[in-house]
């Protein structure tokens, strides 16, 4: 093995830079050893993906065994895919370059509920994985291919700094006069999209789609304006960027805990710095407020008291561990015999109950995308009782777990 210390690694700093500016992709450097030398990341991995570490890829093995020519395309036990290729000179391996993650295919509900399966993670999490895997760029097979191939040359060959040539420019004049009537004309669009933004802001924090969807026939004109003239695509993404901030916080004055609120919000503001053009920003725009509203629609707790409010985000966010009254009393805390009372005069429904319901809603999504046993599943949403599971779940949807599969297997209607 070379000692590094001896390899400058200046160039791969910059030739990382410069594939991190146009993949919009992650991009590690790293030593033979497979120590990182530099990272430059856009988008946080969630807390049950940290051990997806570079160090599993085993990679200097595989690619010591290639030509340097070769480059390696990696998917990791969490469908996360990666392309690395060897930093190579006089036929002695240096390191490599890494970008990824990214996926081939678009992620849905049977992906997420693959990947939490295989690798044991918690149920309670599959929104928030569907949310970062969603913020994931999908290439393409060619584009993957083009990637390595860019690797390859770029890892093989000393770095050549680029020189800018531009053309003259003439600056603009300023007139005064003009400067001004634009300002005095500009009021009144002013005050027109501030109130925009407030009955946007109070539409969402109801999870009102509907007003959201009579809003946003203007929204492009009145919130979108075309602020950098020279870069359109820049700002209509910085004012996107405005935007996830207004619906962040109008889905927090809603009453959405903010571990949801934040992997909604990290998912559109990567979304929106890869953005290709300006069409698929428009697309962005009105799913993101359609995502929020849908967001406060199916987590809000801002009807509930206090402590039910705490009770109830306890309970999403812990589904599928062992949960009592007492313990979730504990937690709050608050006596156990003044949580059951007031959670039932709150949410209509006894906490056991509200507890069994979300962990149905969870297993659900299982027998409709997973091949595991009805057994397994039952134990997967929290439950240590399958003759249980199967009788709350038909008390729920009027099926058993069985039934239920099969019919969202075949389409099939059951008596």
């Amino acid at each position: 093995m070379v000692d590094h210390a001896e390899f400058n690694y200046d160039d791969f700093y910059r030739i990382c830079n410069l594939l991190f500016s146009l993949t919009n992709l992650d991009v590690k450097l790293i030593d033979q050893e497979e120590n990182i030398l530099l990272e430059l990341e856009s988008l946080t991995m969630p807390a049950s993906l940290q051990k997806t570490d570079v160090k599993y890829f085993k990679m200097a093995d595989t690619l010591q065994k290639h030509p340097p020519t070769s480059y390696y395309y990696h998917t990791n036990t969490y469908g996360l895919d990666y392309i690395t290729a060897g930093i190579w000179r006089n036929d002695l391996y240096y390191g490599a370059i890494i970008v990824g993650p990214f996926v081939a295919t678009i992620p849905d509900d049977a992906f997420i509920s693959n990947i939490i399966s295989k690798n044991n993670l918690p149920v309670s999490e599959h929104k928030s994985l569907l949310e970062f895997y969603k913020s994931l760029t999908i290439v393409s097979s060619s584009t993957a291919n083009s990637i390595g191939a860019t690797l390859v040359n770029l890892s093989n060959h000393t770095y050549l700094k680029s020189q800018l040539i531009t053309s003259s420019s003439l600056n603009p004049t300023r007139n005064k006069e003009k400067l001004k009537d634009r300002i005095v004309n500009s009021i009144d669009i002013i005050e027109f999209r501030y109130k925009r933004e407030k009955v946007l802001m109070d539409a969402i924090a109801r999870g009102d789609k509907e007003e959201i969807n009579k809003l946003t026939g203007g929204l492009t004109d009145a919130y979108l304006d075309k602020r950098i003239p020279e870069s359109p695509i820049r700002g209509v993404k910085n004012l996107l960027i405005v935007l996830n901030t207004l619906c962040r916080i109008a889905a927090k004055n809603g009453g959405v805990h903010p571990i949801y609120i934040h992997n909604i919000s990290e998912k559109f503001a990567i979304l929106i710095e890869r953005a290709p053009n300006l069409p698929y920003l428009n697309d962005l725009n009105k799913m993101m407020l359609e995502e929020y509203c849908d967001l406060v629609s199916e987590y809000s707790t801002r009807k509930y008291s206090a402590i039910v409010q705490k009770a109830v985000n306890h309970i999403k966010l812990h589904f599928e561990s062992p949960l009592t009254l007492q313990g979730i009393a504990e937690t709050i805390p608050v006596n156990a015999s003044h949580l059951s009372r007031k959670f039932k005069e709150d949410t209509g429904m006894s906490l056991i109950d509200f507890i069994n319901l979300n962990r149905i809603e969870a297993a659900k999504v299982y027998l409709q995308n997973n091949t595991s046993s009805i057994t397994e599943i039952a134990f997967i949403v929290g439950f240590n009782d399958v003759n249980y599971f199967s009788r709350v779940f038909k008390k729920v949807t009027g099926l058993t777990p069985s039934q239920y599969r099969r019919k969202h297997s075949t389409g099939e209607e059951l008596e």
